[in-house]
C-alpha cells in the first residue's frame, strides 16, 4: 500500500474490535457468548483506522479509543472466529468496508474480500502459509509489541480459526477462481512484497 500510495485496511482488525467490544461489555464472558446481545449492540460500535506516522501504519480505533494492541491478544483471537460467523456482524462490517473502498486506491486484507466484499477487484491475491510459519510470525509480532505469547497456544488458535473460517456457512474462507495463490511459507518479507507488488503493477499497466 505504501509503494502504491494506497490506503491499507486490515478487515481482520475490524472483527477483532467487535470481539473486543463484546468482551469488554460482558457479551462474551466466562465462555458464554450472547450472540443476540451482540447483534443488538452493533449500532453502538463505531470503527475507524487512524494513521500513526511514528509507526508507519494505521491503527484500529473503537468508539474513538485506540485498541490496536488490545485486539491482538490471544483472548480476542480465541473468540474472533465465532464472532465472525454471525451473518449480522458480517453484513455490518462488509457495508463499512465497501464504503472505505468505493473510491478505490485501497489494499484490503481479509478472508472474504475477493469473494464477498469486492468480487470485482482488479487484483485478488490468496496468500497461504503453513500453520507453523503463521504461528512463528504472529509469535514474533507479539514479542515486538512487548507481549509474552505462548507459541503452542498461538499455533492451536491459528489451526482452529482456519478450520472455523473455512467451514462457516456465511462468507467462508475460500480461494475464488480469479485469485492468484502465493504460498509464502518459504519467502521472506521482501520476496513476498516483490511478488505481490509485481502483480499490482501488472494490473495498473493494463
Amino acid at each position: 500500500a505504501k509503494a502504491l500510495h494506497y490506503i491499507y485496511v486490515d478487515t481482520g482488525a475490524m472483527y477483532r474490535a467487535v470481539t473486543y467490544f463484546a468482551m469488554k461489555n460482558h457479551i462474551i464472558h466466562d465462555e458464554v457468548f450472547d450472540k443476540e446481545a451482540l447483534i443488538k449492540s452493533l449500532p453502538q460500535i463505531h470503527l475507524s483506522f487512524v494513521y500513526n506516522a511514528e509507526k508507519g501504519f494505521s491503527e484500529m480505533y473503537l468508539n474513538g479509543k485506540n485498541v490496536e494492541e488490545a485486539i491482538r491478544s490471544i483472548a480476542v483471537s480465541n473468540w474472533v472466529s465465532p464472532v465472525a460467523t454471525i451473518p449480522e456482524v458480517r453484513s455490518y462490517l462488509v457495508e463499512m468496508q465497501r464504503k472505505m473502498g468505493k473510491d478505490k486506491g485501497i489494499v484490503m486484507d481479509g478472508r472474504d474480500i475477493g469473494s464477498v466484499v469486492f468480487p470485482g477487484a482488479e487484483v485478488k491475491i490468496f496468500l497461504t502459509a503453513k500453520p507453523e510459519v503463521k504461528a512463528e510470525r504472529r509469535y514474533k509480532e507479539m514479542l515486538e509489541k512487548g507481549l509474552h505469547p505462548d507459541y503452542q497456544e498461538i499455533l492451536e488458535n491459528i489451526i482452529t480459526r482456519d478450520k472455523i473460517d473455512s467451514t462457516r456457512e456465511d462468507s467462508p474462507l475460500i480461494k475464488v477462481k480469479d485469485a492468484i495463490a502465493i504460498d509464502v511459507s518459504n519467502l521472506d518479507k521482501e520476496a513476498e512484497f516483490q511478488a505481490v507488488y509485481a502483480l499490482a503493477q501488472k494490473a495498473l499497466a493494463k
